[in-house]
C-alpha cells in the first residue's frame, strides 16, 4: 500500500507501508489524545444556543402539522390568513384539523407502539453480523461491538406486514389513512424519549460534553452510547424506526392507489422503490454505521431522537401523502420523463451507496479489518483496493481515493439528489414535497460546517493539506 506523506516543504510523496503495520490498525497519538479530550468538552453553543434550540423544539412540530394540513385539506397550497381579522379564525381552523384528524388516539398508539416494540424485539433476538466500532475517546479508546441484524429484521418486518395485510389483520392502507394521528404519537415519542434519556443519563452519571443549560443539553443530548442489553439505541433508532416508517408509508400509498384505481402509478412506484433502496441500503450496510460521525461523536438528544422518531418519517414523504389524496391526473409525466427520473434515482443511489461503503470500509481497514460482509446488493466499487490517504499527526487517516478524491462529501451530494427527486416526482403540483430537499441541503451545509471546523481543530496542518488535495466540498469543479 502507498501512503501519502509530506516532506518538510509540504510536497506530497508516497511511502510504502508494511503489511504488519496495516494489520494492526491505527493508534491515536498522544497529541491526538489531547485534541480528542478538548473536543469532548463543550466549547461553544450551536443552533443559536438555548433560545435557538427552544424555538426549534417548538417550531418544528408546528411546521409539520401545518404542511400536512396544507397537503391533505388544501390541495397542497400554502394557506395563510386572508386578513388581520382572519388570523384568529385561521388558527382556529388549523387547530380544528389537528384536534379532529391528528389526535393521538388509541389506534395510533397501538400502531406506532407496536412498531417500536417489534423493532426493538427483532434487534434484541435476531442473529447479526458482529462489527467492532471505532475507538471512543470518552471510553478510554475502548471499542464497542455492534450486532448488525437490521437486514434480518427488515425482511422479518416485511414478511410480517405482508401477512397482516393479506389476512386483513392490519391493512397497510390504514397507515396513510391515519397519517395525522400516527404523526402526533410519533411526536410525543420524540419528546418523551429525548427528555427521558436526558434524565436517565444524568441520574446514572454518564453525561458527556454538557453545557450547563438544561434545554440545550436536552436538545444536543447527554448520552453518547446508550444501550439496552445488546441493542445500541442510537444505531437502532437511526435505521429501524424512521426508514421503516418511510418505506411503509410509500407502500401504504401504493395500496391506497390500488384499492381506489386498480393500479399503482409510476410516480408512486418510484417512491416505493426509492424508499426501499434507502431502507435496504441502511440495513445491508449496517456494519458501516459504527464507523460514522453519528455513532462516534454525535450525542443522542432531541436533535437526533425527535428527527428519527417523527421528523424523518413524517416530512420526507410528502409526495406520497399528496399522491394518496389526489387524482393521478395531477402529476402525470411522459414516458421519457419517467425513464429520466428513474435513471437519475438509480445513478444517485449508486454514488451514495458506494461512497458510503468506500469511506466506512476504509476506516475498517485502518483497524485491521479486511474481511467485509456480503449482502445484497454489493455494488462494484464499494471497496477500495490500495486506497491512498493522508497519515495525520493525530493518528487517523484521511481518505483521498475513490469518490473521496473528487469531493469531501460525495455521499451528501448523491443523497441530496435523491431527496430532490422525491419532490420532482410530483412535478409542480405543489411545492410542499420539496421541503425535504430544501431542509436537507440546509442541514447538510450546517453539518459540513460543524464537521470541517472540528476536523480543522483536530488535524491542523494535515487538514489544510487534505483540503489542498480534495479542493471541493461538494460538487467537483463547482463548490
Amino acid at each position: 500500500m502507498s501512503v501519502p506523506s509530506y516532506g518538510t516543504n509540504g510536497e506530497l510523496r508516497q511511502r510504502s507501508v508494511p503489511q504488519e503495520e496495516r494489520a494492526k490498525g491505527v493508534t491515536t497519538t498522544d497529541e491526538g489524545r489531547k485534541m480528542d479530550e478538548l473536543l469532548d468538552k463543550h466549547q461553544t453553543y450551536e443552533f443559536g444556543g438555548p433560545w435557538g434550540v427552544t424555538a426549534m423544539m417548538i417550531g418544528f412540530p408546528i411546521l409539520m402539522y401545518y404542511l400536512w394540513i396544507c397537503l391533505w385539506f388544501y390541495d397542497g397550497k400554502l394557506v395563510i390568513p386572508t386578513s388581520t381579522e382572519d388570523i384568529v379564525p385561521f388558527l382556529g381552523r388549523m387547530w380544528a384539523h389537528v384536534r379532529d384528524d391528528a389526535s393521538p388516539n388509541a389506534y395510533a398508539w397501538k400502531v406506532y407502539t407496536g412498531l417500536v416494540v417489534y423493532q426493538l424485539f427483532l434487534a434484541w433476538v435476531m442473529p447479526g453480523y458482529q462489527q467492532e466500532g471505532l475507538p471512543v475517546p470518552s471510553l478510554g479508546y475502548k471499542t464497542l461491538m455492534y450486532n448488525c441484524n437490521a437486514l434480518y429484521s427488515l425482511y422479518a418486518t416485511m414478511i410480517t406486514a405482508a401477512a397482516l395485510h393479506y389476512y386483513h389483520i392490519f391493512r397497510l392502507t390504514e397507515i396513510i389513512d391515519n397519517y395525522g394521528h400516527i404523526m402526533s404519537v410519533a411526536m410525543i415519542y420524540g419528546f418523551a424519549v429525548s427528555f427521558g434519556m436526558y434524565f436517565i443519563t444524568v441520574a446514572t452519571g454518564n453525561e458527556i460534553r454538557m453545557s450547563g443549560s438544561f434545554i440545550y443539553d436536552v436538545f444536543m443530548g447527554a448520552s453518547l452510547n446508550p444501550r439496552i442489553g445488546p441493542v445500541d439505541l442510537k444505531m437502532w433508532a437511526e435505521v429501524r424506526i424512521p426508514w421503516v416508517i418511510v418505506f411503509f408509508l410509500a407502500v401504504s400509498g401504493g395500496c391506497h392507489q390500488y384499492e381506489h384505481y386498480g393500479y399503482v402509478t409510476p410516480n408512486m412506484a418510484f417512491m416505493i422503490l426509492a424508499t426501499w433502496l434507502y431502507l435496504n441500503a441502511c440495513a445491508k450496510g449496517e456494519e458501516c454505521i459504527p464507523q460514522t460521525w453519528d455513532m462516534y461523536h454525535e450525542k443522542w438528544g432531541f436533535m437526533v431522537i425527535f428527527w428519527n422518531f417523527a421528523g424523518v418519517p413524517f416530512t420526507y414523504v410528502y409526495s406520497v401523502v399528496y399522491m394518496a389524496s389526489h387524482d393521478p391526473s395531477k402529476y402525470q409525466f411522459s414516458t421519457p420523463t419517467y425513464v429520466f427520473l428513474f435513471a437519475t434515482l438509480l445513478t444517485a443511489y449508486y454514488i451514495w451507496d458506494t461512497s458510503m461503503s468506500q469511506k466506512s470500509r476504509f476506516k475498517m481497514q485502518t483497524q485491521g479489518i479486511n474481511t467485509f460482509r456480503n449482502t445484497f446488493p454489493q455494488l462494484p466499487g464499494g471497496t477500495l483496493k490500495d486506497p491512498k490517504f493522508i497519515q495525520t499527526a493525530h493518528g487517523n487517516r484521511l481518505l483521498i481515493s475513490g469518490w473521496w478524491a473528487y469531493s469531501r462529501k460525495p455521499n451528501y451530494v448523491a443523497d441530496w439528489v435523491m431527496s430532490f427527486s422525491w419532490g420532482v416526482i410530483i412535478g409542480g403540483a405543489t411545492v410542499i414535497p420539496y421541503f425535504y430537499s430544501v431542509f436537507f441541503i440546509t442541514v447538510l451545509i450546517h453539518r459540513c460546517g460543524r464537521d470541517f471546523e472540528r476536523c480543522s481543530m483536530k488535524y491542523g496542518k494535515d487538514w489544510e493539506r487534505y483540503c489542498s488535495i480534495v479542493k471541493y466540498k461538494f460538487i467537483p469543479g463547482v463548490y
